[in-house]
């Protein structure tokens, strides 16, 4: 019969050695706030004749949460609609005025 090849880790607790292992650091990468330019994304918002939360990320070179708070934000005051959308993709409308 063949014998069974034993893990490192058990292998060396068989011969009495001190198995050493590394703690891996762990860096806490603190949100950093992100702001949008508002200008730029009013501009981008208004020039669309629909927008969504990715489309107004990647014209403004913004993480997706930005622009979904500025989407947001926008919508409270008016000067954007929902036309259409599900599940947190929703397409927004620049309102005329």
């Amino acid at each position: 019969m063949g014998s069974k090849n034993k893990s490192v880790s058990s292998n060396e607790k068989s011969q009495g050695g001190k198995v050493k292992k590394e703690k891996k650091e762990h860096t806490e990468k603190k949100d950093a706030e992100v702001f949008i330019n508002e200008e730029q994304a009013n501009k981008v918002v208004k020039s669309s004749k629909v927008i969504t939360i990715q489309d107004l990320a990647r014209q403004t070179n913004v993480k997706i949460s930005t622009a979904n708070a500025f989407l947001k934000k926008a919508l409270e005051q008016g000067t954007v609609k929902k036309i259409g959308g599900f599940s947190g993709h929703y397409i927004y409308q620049p309102v005329s005025q």
